[in-house]
């Protein structure tokens, strides 16, 4: 199976009808396609392929003039350099196979018996969370069109751990049993994409220009593993192009893997070793300043909604020195004009997978800016805090009825849930660059503090009078004014 002639990546077209497409068709029809149709692991996974063939096929960018005129010059320069390579994309056979490192045989405490499904990493195989399939016991024989999708996904997202040792060209390989992350995975960090209204245009708007890769760490550009194939772990070159450039990287093969011709089981060992930040900058994360002043990546939450954080995912990379700012793609945008922003992780507890989860939203004009983004942050300061007037009136009232385990959690929930709702306000916040101290009278700031109403009335009943005496207890706390609504002090 060839990838660039075999249909296997699940895309939208125009009319929203969803086919297979392969990697030639899918570029041939990318002006018409609206967007790929997979989940969010598999999203990001697919999206820096596309990026690495793209920016290959382009040899850039260069700069950010390059990237205002490349659009029509997509779509030729990448047929021909899928002519070119077209080999390097066989997912079976005995040459170069895709993303699988050559001569590898089962180790002494072989894979080999391991399920391709292990590759999914949203099913229950193996050691893998049940959470998101409940068939673990069924073999599955996959299609080779979803081998080559959760092969993939695979590199780019595999959790860290224990895994077997095969041979590779005679000798073991790396780790001794051991794995880091995949390159993808470090932190759950979140990555992002700006969404256009056509799959090309989605790509265009993604593309990093050759002068920023120049001032991030690693080594610079680099070249797809495709075109610098690692084929012995001793190839210094090779895997640092791998492992330490933008180009290698955005294609991992941080496991080593055989595909059996069966399509029913695998040798699976590890691979790569993928530097993280601070050595390496994934350029769709976001980086940020921790409470110890130290930099890391933003990472994903399953109690904490992605909004709750586009004021960070927001930031424009201004300087070489200035680590500080959301994805880079941004800086090739316009202060002035709205954006869509596409969000997803995969969320892990070390090498436990928790939850897939994802987010679009539509930023204003004013939120690449630092005045909309700090009436943004303001805006979600503000709910936060109207969050902890909540719990404390939720503790007043548990406390007058010595309630042994208030229903904190509950009204967290409710509360959020029912503010969501309106997240329109909160962008209009942005857009309008309102002051703290006008968000209690704001369309925000009401919606806030209704639903910090409803969340009371909700986990705290009034049936009796204890409880009656206990909910006017409870009620006079959400009378309090936030700190961020307070005016500051003037100076004398």
């Amino acid at each position: 199976m060839n990838l660039t002639i075999e249909p296997w990546i699940p895309a939208l077209r125009e009319n929203g009808t969803r086919d297979l497409f392969s990697l030639s068709d899918l570029f041939a029809n990318a002006h018409e396609i609206r967007d790929l149709a997979v989940k969010p692991h598999e999203r990001i996974a697919l999206m820096r392929l596309l990026l690495c063939i793209t920016q290959a096929a382009l040899d850039g960018p260069a700069d950010s003039d390059a990237w205002e005129t490349c659009e029509p010059q997509i779509q030729p320069s990448v047929r021909d350099y899928l002519a070119k390579w077209h080999c390097a994309f066989e997912l079976f056979g005995k040459e170069s196979r895709f993303l699988q490192l050559p001569m590898l045989q089962p180790g002494k405490d072989s894979d080999e018996g391991n399920p391709a499904t292990k590759l999914d990493l949203a099913l229950a195989t193996g050691n893998n969370s049940t959470l998101f399939d409940n068939r673990a016991g069924e073999q599955r024989l996959l299609v080779y069109a979803r081998a080559a999708l959760n092969l993939l996904t695979f590199q780019c997202f595999s959790p860290g751990g224990r895994i077997g040792v095969a041979r590779w060209n005679g000798k073991e390989t790396p780790g001794k049993g051991s794995s880091n992350h995949a390159p993808c995975t470090p932190s759950s960090m979140i990555h992002t994409f700006i969404l256009g209204s056509t799959l090309r245009q989605t790509l265009r708007l993604n593309l990093v220009t050759k002068d920023l890769i120049q001032d991030l760490p690693g080594n610079g550009w680099g070249k797809p593993i495709w075109e610098m194939p690692v084929a012995q772990i001793e190839d210094a070159p090779a895997v640092k192009n791998a492992t330490q450039t933008y180009l290698g990287r955005l294609v991992p093969v941080s496991r080593a893997v055989r595909l059996n011709d069966d399509g029913v089981s695998i040798i699976l060992s590890n691979g790569l070793d993928y530097p993280i930040f601070p050595a390496f900058r994934e350029p769709t994360a976001t980086i940020v300043k921790r409470k110890d002043d130290e930099l890391g990546v933003l990472p994903a939450s399953t109690g904490r909604s992605f909004w709750r954080q586009l004021h960070a995912v927001a930031v424009k990379r201004r300087a070489a020195a200035d680590q500080i700012s959301g994805p880079l793609s941004l800086c090739n945008l316009r202060d002035e004009q709205d954006t869509a922003l596409w969000l997803g992780a995969l969320v892990t507890d070390k090498a436990k997978i928790e939850d897939l989860v994802e987010a679009s939203y539509s930023l204003p004009a004013g939120m690449l800016t630092d005045l909309g983004r700090m009436a943004y942050e303001g805006g979600v300061r503000y709910a936060e805090e109207i969050e902890g007037i909540l719990i404390q009136a939720v503790k007043a009232y548990a406390s007058e009825l010595k309630v042994a385990s208030p229903s904190y959690d509950a009204a967290r929930q409710h509360f959020w849930t029912r503010i969501e709702q309106n997240l329109s306000a909160l962008f209009a916040i942005a857009k309008q660059h309102t002051p703290p101290d006008q968000l209690p009278g704001s369309d925000w700031g009401r919606t806030a503090q209704q639903a910090a109403r409803d969340a009371y009335e909700q986990v705290c009943p009034r049936q009796t009078p204890r409880q009656i005496q206990a909910f006017a207890l409870g009620l006079r706390r959400l009378s309090f004014t936030p700190k961020t609504a307070k005016p500051a002090r003037k100076k004398s």
